[in-house]
């Protein structure tokens, strides 16, 4: 509806529109073509639309309008009064800025108090602007200036009727509030009560002493004896004096106050934890993105080998993403060993490097992060891209400890062996029935019954639904795929988790030796299984290796030597000893065998190093052949042997002019048939043999 021409008009739409029109469409055109009801618009062009003067509607129809619509002159006029009013944005700043004093504390106003005055500050805009207009009017029409502000409050009723502003209804009041507004601006509007100094109860003073009195360790006063107290103070220093407890109960407890005692009373930690700032986290939304890796009690109970009633520790690989539990180990400690075994564990069930690790602050995982001024990379810096411990006593920042307890009370309070939750539960389902324990100490696990049941109580939480997805766990982490995580290779393993020998050893005449733990091992080099490597033997016997080992796989070492770079370089795998049985009695099959071989194999080992050191004698003329001597024949083994060695070396034994192949095939070719004995005919291939 609008005024088109001085003439109140409404539009076809608003008489045609909805499911219980004012008048039909085809009843309107109708009305309109036998010239009932008057048109002052046509409709049809763009952004043009019908137009239907209001007072030539039958009065049945403007019944029907008002019913449906509302008055149109009111709803007019009411549209006109809104557009005259346009928010004061500055104003709402104001107001949003403003503080004052209430009960000693600096505050700001209320919500109700900031759009109240926002409110009439706008309206006070436009009565303003209303009244600078009707003055240039009332000068021009000569109309009273009395006149002028009965328009005005006349304005104000009407703008009260639509905004619901608070500005005075008295004209003289009214008068006076444009005034100090149009003086003192946007403060003008702030109520006297507003920081009425009168309801200050706790003066500055008075609160710092009640403070000081909460604080206070010696001695210790509670509430009711502050109370005494402190009234007792404002009589010397001529303070009103607190009325009521409750009252003062209620100070202590605002949270502007509460911080300034409540280290005092519950520790300092406490404190923190209560007002120190929370981050608001989203867990990843893909598997390896983040582990969590703590250790914690493992809360079953179990019987030792004396029969003692026993606990033990876990230490625990978590998937922050899938909640799957990735690796855990066993054990009464906390340690590098339950560490390093339960990510070890980890990293072959994923069969992927997370992108990052968060743990606890326990000793061993010093061992696993890289030694301060060390070259080596250290564990974690293997196995993931970022790692770093959670907050000293924020135990509430890691997940883990939310899932491990979920864990514990889904699946291991299942088990009447169960040990209850932390001590500080409440809840009495959280506690073990101590008498029954006692009674049926005879039937607690053994450790490697624990041992099963845990691992059996662990594939069941990861086989259970997800609480956020309801899709079991260890499904969530097996189709998630995370393209930024390493594949971890057989190289990788051996790079993270195989472990360096506190020393160097020597491989001598009996293998190579390293020590683990309190255990010594012998180790060797083998050319296919079974078969020793002798000609490796040869090169490397006594030579200084620096080994590493799998600690959960002692089946194989790694030999490394060091070049004068001092880097390390690998050389061969090496195996566990050949053991035989001394007594033929004990012998396994093939051990005979295997006996002889090794005879065989040490024997070749004497001809080969005889020829080879043979030749460099004659090649520098030290044979003792060559200075009139004689080598001494090898000892411990038989003439065949001894044969095969002069045969070998019997070229050494001849003049050095007669084994010069020119010389050799000369001779051939001087020789005639009659000079061959008994056999005239020449075996080529050892003629060629010889040559």
């Amino acid at each position: 509806m609008e005024y088109f021409e001085n003439e109140l008009c409404v539009t076809y739409e608003e008489l045609t529109s909805g499911n219980d029109p004012v008048i039909s469409g085809a009843t309107l055109r109708q009305n309109i073509k036998r010239g009932n009801i008057r048109r002052a618009q046509r409709g049809g062009g763009e952004g043009s639309y019908a137009l239907i003067i209001y007072s030539s509607l039958p009065e049945k129809y403007k019944i029907r309008f008002v019913e449906r619509k509302g008055d149109p002159e009111q709803i007019l006029k009411q549209q006109r009064m809104r557009d005259r009013v346009k928010t004061d944005d500055k104003a709402r700043s104001f107001y949003e800025d403003y503080r004052y004093e209430m009960n000693g504390v600096e505050t700001g106003l209320s919500d109700k108090l900031k759009a109240e005055y926002t409110l009439n500050a706008s309206v006070l805009n436009a009565l303003i602007y209303d009244l600078e207009d009707k003055t240039t009017s009332r000068k021009m029409l000569g109309n009273s200036l009395a006149t002028l502000w009965e328009n005005v409050a006349a304005t104000s009723e009407n703008l009260r009727d639509i905004y619901h502003h608070t500005l005075p209804e008295n004209q003289a009041r009214l008068r006076e509030k444009i005034r100090r507004y149009k003086k003192e601006g946007y403060i003008s509007l702030i109520s006297g009560k507003v920081g009425n100094k009168s309801t200050v109860k706790i003066i500055p003073e008075m609160g710092r002493q009640l403070i000081a009195l909460r604080r206070s360790r010696v001695p210790v006063y509670n509430y009711a004896q502050i109370f005494d107290e402190i009234n007792r103070i404002a009589l010397e220093k001529d303070w009103k004096p607190l009325k009521s407890k409750r009252s003062m109960v209620q100070w202590f407890e605002r949270p502007e106050i509460e911080p300034l005692w409540y280290d005092a009373v519950f520790g300092e930690l406490a404190a923190h934890q209560r007002y120190g700032r929370k981050h608001k986290t989203k867990l990843p939304d893909r598997r390896d993105t983040l582990w969590y890796g703590d250790g914690t009690k493992l809360n079953l109970y179990y019987r030792d080998e004396e029969g003692k009633i026993r606990t033990t520790m876990v230490y625990e690989v978590i998937d922050a993403y899938s909640e799957v539990l990735l690796g855990y180990y066993i054990s009464d400690h906390e340690n590098f060993e339950a560490q390093y075994n339960a990510y070890r564990m980890a990293i072959q069930v994923s069969g992927h490097k997370p992108f990052e690790i968060v743990h606890d602050n326990q000793g061993g995982h010093k061992r696993l992060e890289k030694e301060k001024d060390s070259k080596e990379v250290g564990f974690f810096d293997l196995i993931c891209h970022i790692h770093r411990p959670t907050a000293p006593y924020s135990g509430q920042s890691k997940t883990i400890e939310s899932i491990f307890g979920r864990f514990q009370s889904q699946e291991l309070h299942k088990d009447w062996r169960f040990t209850g939750m932390n001590i500080t539960a409440t809840k009495a389902e959280s506690r073990p029935n101590l008498e029954f324990i006692e009674e049926n100490k005879d039937r607690l696990f053994t450790l490697d019954e624990l041992k099963a049941h845990y691992a059996e109580a662990r594939r069941a939480w990861n086989a259970s639904p997800h609480p956020a997805t309801g899709i079991p766990r260890i499904e969530m982490y097996e189709k998630s795929e995370n393209e930024e995580t390493d594949v971890v290779t057989v190289h990788d393993m051996v790079d993270i988790f195989w472990i360096w020998a506190k020393r160097p050893a020597t491989f001598t005449d009996q293998g190579i030796q390293i020590t683990i733990g309190k255990l010594k091992k012998p180790y060797e080099v083998f050319s296919a299984p079974g078969e020793p490597d002798h000609e490796w033997r040869r090169k490397n016997t006594y030579r200084k290796f620096y080994v590493k080992y799998d600690p959960n796989d002692l089946r194989s070492i790694r030999l490394y030597w060091k070049d004068n770079a001092g880097q390390l370089r690998f050389e061969r795998v090496a195996e566990p000893y050949m053991v035989v049985h001394r007594a033929i009695q004990d012998q396994m099959e093939g051990e005979a065998e295997f006996i002889r071989r090794e005879q065989e194999a040490n024997i070749r080992d004497r001809i080969e190093r005889q020829v080879i050191v043979k030749e460099i004698e004659y090649a520098y003329g030290v044979a003792p052949e060559q200075n009139g001597l004689s080598t001494p024949k090898l000892k411990g083994v038989t003439k065949e042997v001894q044969r095969e060695i002069d045969r070998r070396t019997r070229k050494y034994s001849r003049d050095p002019e007669e084994i010069q192949l020119g010389r050799t095939t000369k001779k051939a070719s001087l020789m005639t048939w009659d000079q061959l004995k008994e056999n005239n005919e020449v075996d080529y291939r050892k003629v060629a043999g010889k040559l």
